[in-house]
């Protein structure tokens, strides 16, 4: 059989490898975090293994292609160029946060808390976050960092509990959005085709807004609260170099990759003089950055499989007809791009996944809408942040209560997470107002 690029037609049956992907994974992780009671059941499930079986019923699917030939649609899947480019800057990227770790996110929040009145305390544990996760690149982590001391704050002025958790949160869905070096941003840059310079410029409209919003709802709510003194532990500045370095060369849209490597080779330059960490758990610190995208590659890669099958057999084709029909214009196309990584977020609980998995469909729906890619991976980006910003079986969620000692609970975190709301408005308004525009 032919397989040179062509058209194929719609075919419905097609989309059953996805659909087998989310009853499975959505299903069991809902039996087994409300039902059974499993304390972070979404993320004990293996992803890897759903999707593998999901690519199983993708390679049954159409009898009419052989074996081989599905092999070979599935590895020019894989072996595209933006696919190949995403799993390079994801092991980097990882081997950059091995590297910077805990002591310098710790620092970060510990000298905007030196430098600020204790009644802006929440305001400031909200810019630290947003800093720390745009440096470093995950949202996951930065709420584990930065958490205990939202916690500890909360403890000795005052503050409510939910309210600084809910702060750190939202601070940390800031830098998932926008860093150079988030997975999130890859793999929207990635699948869309568009330099990560000019997808920051487009998501830092929508991003700034609702963060200057934000800032400004706490602190209305700080003003008046009687906060007690806040200890502020040592720390050490020079820790804050290697970030800066790595968001100065990606603002300037100097390569990633050597943006990384500049950020990897500052911060080795760093710990070891300063005695923050000896040669071999420097090493250890490395391998265990590099070891923790092993499962976002794997994932990967397993979808860009699924994809390519689910594209030869017209599965694409028939979710397209079904966004023309309901979505109509320019702003209909891109509220269908944020809808679409949206509901796949809410499924997989995963706001990365749910990129990679909607990031082909979603570069159909932008040459069809007239849709710039960098447009495209914003809204990717973004929508998909807002949607895992306050579902409350995110990881997200999970490790802030965790994090905060349990004293805390999702619902209570949810009326306090004033950035991802405001992010969704601000989406909205982009799209009606700005995006709608014909150019």
């Amino acid at each position: 059989m032919n397989l040179k690029e062509r058209k194929p037609k719609q075919n419905p049956a097609a989309l059953l490898p996805i659909l087998v992907f989310l009853v499975l994974y959505l299903g069991m992780g809902l039996v087994f975090e409300y039902g059974l009671g499993v304390e972070m059941a979404f993320y004990n499930i293996p992803i890897v293994v759903v999707f593998m079986v999901a690519l199983l019923v993708a390679c049954i699917q159409n009898r009419g292609l052989k074996f081989d030939d599905k092999l070979t649609v599935m590895a020019r899947g894989v072996g595209d160029k933006n696919i190949m480019t995403m799993i390079l800057i994801f092991l980097v990227a990882g081997v950059f946060v091995g590297v910077t770790g805990r002591s310098s996110a710790e620092a970060v929040a510990y000298f905007l808390l030196s430098v600020t009145p204790a009644w802006a305390s929440v305001a400031v544990l909200f810019v630290a976050a947003c800093f720390v996760s745009t440096a470093m690149g995950t949202s996951v982590g930065t709420i584990t960092l930065i958490t205990p001391i939202a916690a500890a704050v909360s403890n000795v002025s005052g503050f409510s509990m939910a309210l600084c958790v809910g702060s750190v949160m939202g601070g940390a869905m800031f830098g998932d959005n926008l860093s150079f070096i988030s997975d999130t941003t890859i793999a929207a840059c990635n699948t869309q085709g568009c330099e990560m310079r000019d997808k920051f410029r487009a998501n830092f409209k929508i991003a700034l807004p609702a963060a200057v919003a934000t800032l400004a709802v706490i602190l209305i709510q700080s003003i008046n609260a009687g906060v007690g003194q806040i200890d502020i532990p040592d720390y050490n500045l020079l820790l804050l170099i290697p970030y800066v370095l790595v968001l100065i060369g990606g603002i300037a849209g100097l390569n990633v990759f050597v943006v990384l490597l500049v950020g990897i080779v500052a911060g080795i330059a760093i710990v070891l003089p300063t005695g923050t960490i000896d040669f071999m758990g420097l090493l250890k610190s490395m391998g265990e950055g590099a070891d923790s995208m092993f499962e976002t590659i794997m994932v990967t890669v397993l979808v860009s499989s699924m994809c390519a099958l689910v594209r030869e057999f017209g599965g694409f084709e028939t979710l397209l007809a079904f966004i023309r029909r309901v979505f109509k214009g320019r702003v209909g196309g891109r509220l269908g791009v944020g809808l679409l990584v949206g509901a796949m977020d809410i499924a997989t609980a995963n706001n990365t996944v749910a990129i990679v998995m909607a990031g082909p469909i979603a570069k159909e729906i932008s040459q069809e809408y007239g849709i710039t890619p960098k447009e495209s991976a914003s809204l990717l980006d973004t929508f998909s942040c807002v949607f895992q910003g306050v579902i409350p079986y995110g990881a997200q969620m999970l490790v802030a209560i965790t994090a905060s000692g349990g004293v805390v609970s999702a619902f209570q975190i949810m009326p306090c997470l004033y950035y991802p709301y405001l992010l969704a408005a601000a989406s909205i308004v982009y799209i009606l107002v700005g995006a709608g525009k014909k150019k």
